[in-house]
């Protein structure tokens, strides 16, 4: 594929894979999708399956599932509740579905998923295998001493590059956003740099984890090919520090999220949830890196 016509089709895919993210909770066909594009619907479902490989619909119908996955582990969220918001008219079309994806039904997978964390951070999370389901929820999660600050995030333009595979594989897409923004001169002493980490990888096959290298933009800095433009933030968070490498950012989640969170009295939103790095990687020694974690919060 020439260079021209592959960045393009990169612009185009961009557009539609942000309107998907933003309007999860609508009906999303697959004409309009296209209409997104500029694209015949039957080009757009070529080229996307190409892309992307899996078709619209189904990547529509597994993101839905896997936000409805986390619902249930992180909220109050009702399986008749959670069915409805992921798009099902009946709960037992969507515990079909469900079950297809996961194994179990979604009655049972809370209990799951706080097993499988357990068993890799046993430090963090406490649970007891006989207990009772009601029992689970909250009393086998013990509070925790972690430091959480409430905050109103302003909305940020930021500059990105989608990775879809494993978080640790993300290197290559921040040297080609880099390389692009230093073209362009666009890094100033204010720029914030930011990852946004759709996934969560017990819920998401490591081929399927998306997560977008972000830097702050001023408004008139438009992308081009595979450097989109999107908008992070904009709501309350929960915000905690991580110190030290990244490879230890998934227990910190474990923790906020299957700790703090349910003790917490708020619950878990529908905006972004996101990383701000606040030192340079390169010049700064693993285990004094600082990261703050960003979670939406309602």
């Amino acid at each position: 594929m020439r260079t021209t016509t592959r960045n393009d089709y990169l612009e185009r895919m961009n557009t539609v894979l942000l309107h998907i993210q933003a309007n999860l909770d609508t009906e999303l066909s697959l004409e309009g999708l296209a209409a997104q594009t500029c694209f015949s619907p039957t080009h757009f479902h070529r080229i996307f399956k190409g892309m992307m490989g899996e078709t619209v619909i189904d990547h529509i119908r597994r993101i839905r599932l896997e936000r409805a996955a986390l619902r249930l582990c992180f909220g109050d969220h009702t399986v008749t509740g959670t069915a409805f918001d992921a798009g099902y008219e009946t709960v037992e079309s969507f515990s079909r579905a469900f079950k297809k994806m996961f194994g179990c039904p979604p009655s049972k997978y809370q209990e799951r998923h706080w097993q499988e964390t357990h068993d890799k951070f046993p430090g963090l999370i406490h649970y007891r295998p006989d207990a009772t389901r009601e029992a689970f929820r909250l009393k086998e999660r013990t509070e925790t001493n972690m430091k959480v600050r409430i905050e109103n995030v302003e909305a940020m333009r930021v500059a990105f590059i989608r990775k879809t595979g494993p978080y640790n594989e993300c290197g290559d897409a921040w040297d080609r956003l880099c390389a692009w923004a230093d073209s362009k001169g666009l890094f100033r002493a204010d720029t914030k740099f930011l990852g946004v980490s759709h996934d969560a990888p017990q819920v998401t096959p490591p081929d399927k984890i998306r997560y977008d290298a972000c830097f702050t933009v001023d408004r008139d800095v438009n992308g081009e090919g595979e450097i989109g433009i999107q908008t992070v933030g904009g709501g309350r968070y929960a915000v905690t520090t991580h110190k030290g490498p990244y490879d230890g950012l998934e227990a910190t989640y474990a923790e906020l999220m299957g700790q703090w969170l349910p003790h917490s009295g708020e619950r878990f939103g529908s905006n972004l949830c996101f990383e701000l790095y606040l030192n340079d990687h390169q010049s700064t020694p693993p285990e004094e890196l600082l990261t703050d974690i960003y979670i939406s919060i309602e």
